[in-house]
């Protein structure tokens, strides 16, 4: 759907997965000074809205996805994955209920919504792609929707969850605990209106490319970027926020509790920061080296205000995090610098101790 904020003067559109929507006004850099400091609004409505009703409903998305949903209080926010059986991602989803209906923002709905449908039996809920009639408002603000309010989404990243694990830095040094962000839910039709009252704040509207930024900061995996078919969540750090590690068996539940009690993530996230100085950036997918050997590929892409070109790289997890790396980019390779996400050792924090030899060198198929 085209936004109709691309109607805007200066506006410039985005491509790829966030189509449809705004990649910048004509000020990148101003825009995204503006939501660090807290001032901006960015437009979501590219994003998909898919709704669950019915009594059964959070007791249901609890038995098959990867968060614990059994009574999730109204108005509190956290996230979910659909597995494969192999425990790949297949669908992520922010999740909110707001005491009649659980609400999930997602970049895949008819595809999230048709899987759901599909699996509903006997269970007494109503599944709903309503992206027709529902967009998103990103806002910098770490805070719940009171009621009176608009429902939205407060991204949980960093913080670890209960039951849930994680593999990179600890929440209160993680680069994304400076990151607030939120998805607010209105009407489509009111987008327009919805932004107005914003800038009558003295907030300003920012594209993409400043959301993108914060994001890559933020070591925040997406799925339409960080994974791939072969993606379980240890390897971007998401059990952190999107994973319950006891709460019982749902579909790839076996591969997530192998991997995190005796195996290792074959890959890991890493922030490349990218040397700026010929002027050269990488695409997503570009190749990542270590010598002439592949080692990697690039999965984001940002230019940031402070800390210039910057990707997050999903890269073999034995890959020496000190070495320089190089990147393919359209001109010649760039150097790359390694900032850790998820540890090289493959080891959560709260790992199991090992019995013995047999628990090195386990894989998700």
């Amino acid at each position: 759907m085209r936004s109709p904020l691309l109607d805007r003067r200066g506006a410039v559109a985005a491509a790829g997965a966030d189509e449809g929507v705004a990649w910048h006004y004509g000020d990148p850099t101003a825009e995204q000074r503006a939501l660090a400091r807290g001032a901006a609004v960015v437009d979501q409505s590219h994003l998909g809205v898919v709704t669950v009703t019915g009594p059964d409903r959070l007791s249901w998305l609890h038995s098959i996805t990867s968060q614990h949903l059994t009574g999730l209080e109204p108005r509190t926010s956290t996230e979910t994955l659909v597995l494969d059986p192999h425990g790949h991602v297949e669908h992520a989803a922010g999740v909110v209920d707001d005491g009649v209906t659980t609400w999930l923002v997602t970049e895949r709905p008819a595809e999230l919504a048709g899987w759901l449908d599909k699996m509903r039996f006997m269970m007494r809920v109503e599944v709903a792609d309503v992206t027709a009639d529902w967009a998103a408002l990103g806002e910098p603000v770490r805070a719940e929707s009171a009621e009176g309010e608009p429902l939205a989404w407060s991204d949980p990243w960093p913080t670890t969850a209960p039951g849930s694990t994680r593999y990179g830095p600890a929440d209160a040094e993680h680069p994304g605990a400076q990151r607030p962000w939120r998805l607010v839910l209105v009407p489509r039709a009111g987008l327009a209106d919805a932004v107005r009252q914003r800038e009558a704040s003295g907030w300003v509207v920012a594209g993409t490319w400043a959301a993108e930024a914060l994001r890559v900061e933020a070591l925040r995996p997406r799925a339409s970027h960080e994974v791939d078919d072969r993606t379980i969540p240890h390897e971007v750090d998401w059990l952190r926020t999107a994973v319950h590690l006891t709460k019982g068996c749902y579909r790839g539940q076996e591969t997530v509790a192998r991997v995190h009690n005796l195996g290792r993530p074959p890959r890991r996230l890493t922030l490349a920061h990218l040397d700026g100085s010929g002027h050269l950036l990488p695409e997503v997918g570009a190749a990542v080296r270590l010598g002439e050997r592949s080692v990697g590929v690039v999965t984001s892409v940002a230019r940031h205000h402070e800390l210039g070109p910057v990707a997050l790289a999903v890269l073999k997890r034995s890959t020496d995090p000190g070495a320089e790396l190089t990147v393919d980019c359209d001109g010649g390779a760039v150097a790359a610098t390694q900032e850790v996400v998820v540890d090289p050792e493959g080891v959560s924090t709260d790992r199991p101790a090992a019995r013995g030899p047999v628990a090195r060198g386990l894989r998700p198929r």
